[in-house]
């Protein structure tokens, strides 16, 4: 039986599902609209029939040429975006409504489960392949299709330039690849907008879409390239290699700045694949910032017109890189850290009750002492129900910028500040870990992190909400004795007394490199507290508690005054020059103009959201200050070290439900195939290798109630 609670649904509850429910159809019919659009794009029929009227009928002095392209190519996504938000904010309502209904059978089960796990694109369901695949046919139609009409008549044309048959097919399919890139260009930043209303409406994130923004950058640098090195082949057939590779043309494509853009997109290209990124980490994170140049100059080298067909993505993604950094420029209040002896760091950050956040969030933080300019994503732990003015993150001395925050805390009692910003949380907007029987969690290392505010909220739901929750098996897999303090993180260091008698909690920890506990060289755990500033804030939502409906009055109002200042801007100064011929008026001021006025609008209306949502944080704040009251600078370490603690029923519960095992490794297979129950939900989150081994046994056909699902985070 799937765990059930019944609640008395209000009127209100019952009309946000129906909204919902009347949107959904209409979001659909967008998105097949979209999906129609981009097929019908490379054929005659398009170009010569549907185009033309479209044109006749938006012609105008205020928008000209570039109005057609924003109605059918960026109208629809913005429109879909704001949909989304105001979708997601009444999904929102109905959860903090607390109304849970009987979890239902997934009926898509068997689409989500691994089809391929070792291999280019990784861990890879089947619901995956199938749009990949369908994409992917995509770019074979478009291509195909674009490069049937420019080879008509291409005999005639090139005796009439007098170049070679060749030469001149060379030349239209460079074009065409091109025009095909244009296309993945167009999806390319989708899934790198942290707080996108797209991503959530497929139950995508941002962190787990990564690797869809990762397969779309290979093929869209892999077709530009193509693109350019046609044409340089066919300049040099043409003996005009240097004069082609100058030209800046006033009013047509602009071919310098498309070399600029496809330099840069070369450079990041060559710094994403692993061998680089993993080794150089910083050279690939810096080289990524070339995306503003590479975007730029892209759309000087095309011109405005053209652009808009790809840049929809990109206007969400600016959208949301702004809130990010105004969000970036808070300062926030730090309390205080757990060093853990297995060179682990805990921060636990003050924050307002109105900061709500699902398990396995990601935070992205920055620390000036560490280092002024990196910024680094980590999972929070802690549990926004559980513990309301605290959010915490795990740090494990795996890499430099860890390490040498581990070193400095751990080496001196006496840091009494710490200067820090914060990004997000971001994270799925909701989660169904009640709708299994029984939830497997498997970690290595530091992959127990994402599960530990897993853990938390099914405490929550067990103590607090008193609902049934599933059984949870934890299997951790430690290199060392040490590392088990990781263990003591399940438990949350505040939120009153917890009742854990209702959670079927039960941990297994492997020891790998250890054959029995170490007692000698043991570190102390160390507990640091810190001064707050004046300066420095609880953390706080950028947009509020109303943070989907803030998102889209910032995408519509923003689209509305980029619309009004590119009507006046061509209406009283272009057109008098141009009369919409595109002849006259130099192509690439006009596209910086509005790439201008783009980011304008998105700063003003941004601007303006964030300052009026400032207040409401501020308030809270004070409220969160009045709170703590003489307790802010109390030692922490009454959280973990007192003997209360120690001897607490929470505390031995847990202890009781661990078992240690020492020089193995677990036996995976075994494991996961004793699993009883209909529905079986299995997480991995850790090594690669671990990852690819569970996914293979959930995938073998051999358990149909394996539900696999990978937590990878390959920022």
């Amino acid at each position: 039986m799937y765990p059930t609670v019944k609640k008395q649904s209000s009127s209100s509850d019952g009309a946000i599902r129906a909204v919902r429910a009347a949107m959904r159809p209409l979001l659909l019919v967008i998105l097949l609209g979209c999906l129609v659009l981009w097929v019908m794009m490379p054929t005659n029929t398009y170009s010569e029939k549907w185009l033309l009227q479209l044109q006749a009928k938006t012609d105008s002095t205020y928008f000209g040429q570039q109005g057609t392209t924003i109605l059918i190519y960026t109208f629809p996504v913005l429109f879909a975006a704001v949909l989304g938000c105001v979708y997601l904010h009444l999904g929102k309502k109905l959860n903090d409504n607390k109304f849970i209904s009987s979890p239902k059978e997934d009926r898509l089960a068997v689409w989500k489960k691994p089809v391929l796990v070792k291999g280019p694109l990784g861990i890879v369901s089947m619901t995956e392949l199938l749009f990949f695949v369908m994409f992917i046919a995509l770019l074979v139609w478009s291509f195909w299709e674009y490069l049937h009409s420019g080879f008509q008549g291409i005999e005639a044309k090139a005796a009439k330039k007098g170049e070679k048959l060749w030469v001149s097919k060379l030349g239209a399919a460079a074009l065409r690849l091109g025009l095909t890139g244009n296309i993945v260009l167009a999806f390319l930043f989708f899934p790198v907008a942290r707080g996108s209303s797209i991503l959530p409406l497929f139950g995508l994130t941002s962190e787990g879409s990564i690797k869809y923004h990762i397969w779309l950058g290979h093929i869209c640098l892999a077709l530009f390239t193509s693109h350019g090195v046609c044409y340089i082949i066919r300049w040099i057939a043409k003996h005009n290699l240097l004069n082609q590779i100058r030209e800046w043309d006033r009013t047509g494509v602009s071919i310098l700045a498309g070399e600029i853009s496809l330099l840069c997109g070369l450079v990041m290209w060559v710094t994403t694949f692993p061998r680089i990124r993993r080794k150089k980490f910083e050279l690939f994170f810096y080289t990524h910032y070339l995306y503003i140049i590479f975007i730029l100059f892209f759309v000087l080298h095309v011109g405005i017109t053209s652009a808009f067909i790809s840049l929809p993505s990109f206007y969400l993604f600016l959208v949301d890189r702004y809130l990010r950094f105004l969000q970036s420029q808070r300062k926030v209040r730090l309390i205080s850290a757990r060093v853990l002896p297995c060179e682990t760091v805990e921060l636990n950050f003050s924050k307002t009750p109105g900061l709500q956040y699902s398990p396995m969030s990601i935070l992205f933080v920055n620390l000036p002492s560490v280092s002024k300019l990196q910024w680094h994503p980590f999972t929070v732990t802690s549990n926004s129900n559980l513990e309301q003015d605290k959010l915490s993150v795990t740090i494990k001395g795996d890499g430099s910028w860890s390490k040498k925050l581990y070193q400095m805390l751990s080496s001196s009692s006496s840091v009494d500040h710490l200067e820090a910003s914060i990004e997000g949380p971001y994270g799925p907007v909701s989660t169904n870990f009640l709708g299994h029987d029984t939830l497997v969690m498997v970690s290595g290392g530091s992959g127990i992190t994402p599960f530990i505010s897993v853990i938390r909220e099914l405490i929550f739901s067990s103590s607090v909400l008193k609902i049934k929750t599933p059984k949870i098996i934890l299997i951790s897999s430690f290199k060392s004795s040490s590392d088990l303090t990781m263990l003591d993180l399940i438990l949350p260091i505040s939120g009153g007394p917890l009742d854990l008698s209702g959670l079927q909690l039960q941990v297994e920890a492997y020891v790998t490199r250890e054959k029995e506990p170490a007692t000698e060289n043991v570190k102390p755990l160390q507990d640091l507290w810190f001064k707050p500033k004046a300066t420095d804030a609880p953390a706080s939502a950028i947009l509020g508690p109303n943070g989907w409906l803030w998102l889209g009055a910032v995408i519509s109002s923003s689209f509305v005054i980029f619309l009004v200042l590119m009507g006046l801007l061509t209406r009283y100064y272009i057109y008098p020059i141009d009369h919409n011929t595109g002849l006259d008026y130099p192509t690439s001021a006009q596209a910086a103009f509005n790439i201008l006025l783009m980011c304008v609008s998105i700063a003003i209306t941004a601007s303006g959201a964030v300052l009026w949502n400032k207040k409401q944080n501020t308030m809270e704040a004070r409220q969160v200050q009045n709170m703590e009251g003489s307790s802010a600078y109390q030692s922490p370490a009454s959280f973990y070290n007192s003997d209360k603690e120690l001897e607490s029923l929470p505390r031995q519960s847990l202890i009781q439900s661990t078992k240690v095992h020492y020089g193995e490794r677990p036996d995976l297979k075994r494991i996961l195939f004793e699993c009883k129950g209909k529905n079986v939900g299995v997480l991995a989150s850790g090594p690669k290798k671990m990852r690819h081994e569970v996914a293979t046994i959930c995938s073998s056909g051999l358990a149909d109630n394996l539900h696999f699902e990978s937590i990878s985070f390959s920022w």
